[in-house]
């Protein structure tokens, strides 16, 4: 991070020809879209106050803690007037495709977004290489790199941006590349001109909201985390709600039911980075075969992964929640009792549900 400021004796830039140059290095740099934005998000911090105090956010204590930092940039970088918001294509070019693996109760369903290499890095180093080619052109000047690393309403400062609009499952959407991508930020103190932003296209729609699995979107543009496949599978570090378990059918990492029945996922692209590529076939994993690994094998094929943040014994209740929603067979009995005494205290509460659910009572 730079947080010099440009020489008193600098050239003044142009800020417009900046501005398009950006655009254009942030294409040379692997992102599909770049667009920039203010700083000014009230409406969008009483909408993120509300939320919260709703409780909606679970135990995601961070989300009160951080507060209106998400919604006050200055509270991340002071003296900061304009974000480059940027966006990276993640769908996998190869793969299962995903209804066939959700139709497969043997099968375990990874989120798409993690079946390749962890993006956060991957994002944070592009946009520092964006920063760097500002800096060659222009100079030092203060500015940050955000990739879902910080407090940063990512969606409203794409939304200002141009690059797209949140939909009613509160994900962002792109008229011509869905919502298959992350977002990143580079939060300047350049007066760069903004962008003019994009107003919603989801019209009567409400298929996203019919097709949630545990019904997480109360209401168009209302998310409750608290019943969110996402959420249960990925935040949530205790015992999952017992109510819950048999909606989430075999999601072990994530779900993406809302984003695969969006009608504007038809305009989504590929991504063409190696990063995002299939790891591990963890397109379509048999869940015996996964409910087997050990610490040492989850540790070796989520390195470089998203998946290894929510920890082993997540990863083992995840799947222990899929094995009781599929099909009674002895091979997953087999597989669950031989987990029946496991050391996790977490682990062996959701393979005795699981045992439950197959008749089989301890």
């Amino acid at each position: 991070m730079s947080t010099e400021s440009m020489p008193a004796t600098a050239q003044k830039p142009d800020f417009h020809e900046l501005a398009r140059k950006i655009k254009h290095w942030g294409v040379e740099l692997g992102f599909q879209r770049v667009g920039i934005a203010d700083t000014y998000f009230s409406e969008h911090e009483t909408h993120l106050l509300n939320w919260l105090r709703e409780g909606r956010h679970g135990e995601m204590e961070y989300m009160a803690r951080h507060g209106t930092k998400r919604s006050r940039p200055n509270g991340l970088m002071f003296g900061a007037i304009r974000i480059i918001s940027a966006r990276l294509d993640y769908w996998p070019p190869t793969g299962a495709a995903p209804h066939e693996v959700l139709n497969s109760p043997q099968l375990g369903y990874v989120s798409r977004y993690a079946l390749g290499r962890d993006y956060h890095k991957l994002m944070r180093k592009r946009l520092q290489q964006l920063a760097e080619r500002i800096q060659a052109q222009i100079g030092p000047f203060g500015y940050r790199a955000f990739a879902d690393s910080a407090p940063v309403l990512e969606k409203a400062v794409a939304t200002k941006a141009g690059l797209g609009w949140i939909g009613k499952h509160t994900n962002l959407l792109s008229r011509d590349a869905g919502s298959w991508f992350f977002l990143g930020e580079l939060y300047t103190d350049l007066p760069l001109p903004i962008d003019k932003g994009t107003s919603s296209h989801c019209g009567t729609c409400r298929a996203c909201i019919d097709a949630c699995p545990t019904g997480a979107i109360v209401a168009p543009y209302q998310l409750d985390a608290r019943r969110c496949i996402s959420y249960l599978t990925i935040e949530l570090r205790g015992s999952m709600p017992e109510d819950l378990r048999p909606l989430i059918g075999n999601r072990i990492y994530g779900c993406d039911d809302c984003q695969l029945v969006c009608p504007w996922n038809k305009f989504a692209h590929s991504s063409k980075l190696a990063d995002f590529a299939v790891r591990h076939e963890l397109d379509a994993p048999r869940l015996i075969d996964l409910f087997k690994w050990s610490e040492a094998d989850f540790l070796n094929k989520t390195e470089g992964s998203a998946i290894r943040r929510i920890g082993y014994a997540c990863w083992l209740r995840n799947i222990a929640v899929a094995l009781g929603n599929t099909v009674t067979s002895s091979a997953v009995i087999e597989a669950l009792c031989a987990r029946a005494d496991d050391r996790s205290e977490l682990v062996r509460e959701h393979v005795q549900w699981a045992l439950k659910r197959h008749g089989i009572h301890n």
